[in-house]
């Protein structure tokens, strides 16, 4: 296993306290960085999101991004002290800029993201937290992790686009439940109702997060990102747009991929007999 610390004051990686940086075979984990405050997630912290997600796509060393948590928390969400109460006596552009950055990292990048993530939910996971888990492509979480959308018990509703990212994937009577009565739930139950793809033991989280992420890596870069963005536009679309979107998607994919995927694999299939879809990838060259 060959992997590589890089502290997010790297210049190659730019960002800060707030966010670690650990490249590994392809992978880059990236970490929330303020343990002793369960990762809330400040002013500060969305800078540096911003910066080291602009900085990874780009970045030949990375091939999948796995957006995880220093310490025993996920993300606790948004902090209350330093991204709440610092916005309130701000200017109105100077919070509508706080808010843009904020936005920007938590699901405008990772929505569209040029690469594939996967969220590893690795303990605590509330309120804003809910967003870039979400927007991440897959997610995974510690069976144990707790979850919860306790905002109803402050006295507010569910802030940002946190309802926005949940009617996404939860039915309205699961969704609904949790925001009204702000009960907390674990990792099975967000399985069970589709928050994340999977849950697993604590000791087998990284290790299985560490293979969907090499079976990940193993793919056409292209097709991949073709993959996810086209289905992700398709969501709002109606059956006869869907359609001649994803010819058209098809079509532009094919004549723009670097390594001939569809020729390929056809070839590996149809004439050299080497290759059969459903048990693997057609061999890469």
């Amino acid at each position: 296993m060959n992997m590589k610390m890089m502290n997010a004051s790297t210049p190659s990686v730019p960002g800060g306290d707030n966010v670690k940086v650990e490249f590994e075979d392809g992978i880059a984990w990236v970490k929330l960085n303020r343990p002793t405050k369960r990762n809330a997630m400040d002013l500060n912290m969305s800078t540096e999101m911003n910066n080291v997600l602009d900085s990874l796509e780009l970045d030949d060393r990375c091939g999948v991004v796995v957006l995880t948590g220093e310490g025993e928390a996920f993300s606790a969400g948004m902090d209350l002290q330093g991204f709440f109460r610092a916005t309130d006596v701000m200017s109105d552009v100077e919070r509508l800029r706080a808010q843009r950055e904020n936005r920007n990292w938590q699901w405008r990048k990772l929505m569209w993201y040029g690469k594939p993530t996967i969220a590893m939910v690795n303990g605590w996971c509330f309120g804003g937290a809910f967003t870039p888990l979400i927007c991440c492509d897959l997610a995974y979480a510690d069976q144990d992790a707790v979850f919860g959308l306790s905002e109803v018990n402050w006295g507010i509703i569910p802030g940002g686009v946190v309802p926005k990212a949940l009617s996404t994937l939860v039915n309205h009577r699961e969704a609904l439940y949790y925001m009204m009565t702000g009960e907390k739930f674990d990792g099975r139950e967000a399985e069970r109702i589709g928050i994340i793809n999977k849950a697993f033991p604590k000791e087998e989280l990284v290790a299985k997060t560490r293979a969907l992420a090499r079976n990940l890596l193993g793919k056409n870069p292209l097709v991949l990102r073709a993959t996810k963005i086209s289905y992700k536009h398709i969501l709002e679309m109606s059956w006869e747009g869907a359609a001649e979107y994803l010819s058209a998607k098809g079509d532009q994919t094919t004549a723009a991929d670097p390594e001939s995927g569809r020729a390929q694999g056809m070839k590996q299939f149809l004439d050299d007999k080497t290759y059969k879809p459903g048990l693997g990838n057609y061999e890469r060259k």
